[in-house]
């Protein structure tokens, strides 16, 4: 019972994994485009026929306070937080980006296990936010 607590302090402290944010745009292209358009302001060729329309995906930090949301998006594209879309959830893609799961951090420092594809699109979107 002693390690426990050592390998959860371990885990915490270790860096976020490396992101690669052309691959982001690449899975981008591939599984967002259609709803989020090739801008992410959510204006894609779907998104006429969806009941909610798809976020503008370079505005999440400005109506964030200016932080990016992090556990949000990880949570809403892994499906841990479902979002209606067109009558039905939004696409959940965790199983599609299944994999080993790795470790990314909010801004506030709190720790976000997911998988790699999906820490690949946080860089690519997290670049894209208009102040």
């Amino acid at each position: 019972m002693r390690a426990l607590p050592i390998i959860f302090s371990l885990v915490l402290g270790l860096p976020a994994m490396a992101q690669d944010a052309q691959q982001g745009e690449a899975l981008f292209g591939y599984y967002c485009v259609t709803c989020h358009g090739s801008n992410a302001t959510g204006n894609g060729p779907m998104s006429p026929s969806l009941v909610v329309a798809p976020t503008d995906l370079t505005a999440l930090s400005g109506k964030n306070g200016g932080v990016f949301p992090t556990l949000r998006v990880v949570m809403r594209i892994d499906g841990r937080d479902p979002l209606i879309s067109h009558g039905s959830m939004m696409p959940v893609y965790g199983d599609f980006f299944a994999g080993t799961d790795v470790m990314t951090k909010t801004q506030a420092g709190q720790p976000v296990l997911t998988s790699q594809p999906i820490i690949d699109l946080l860089a690519y979107i997290e670049g894209l936010q208009q102040q």
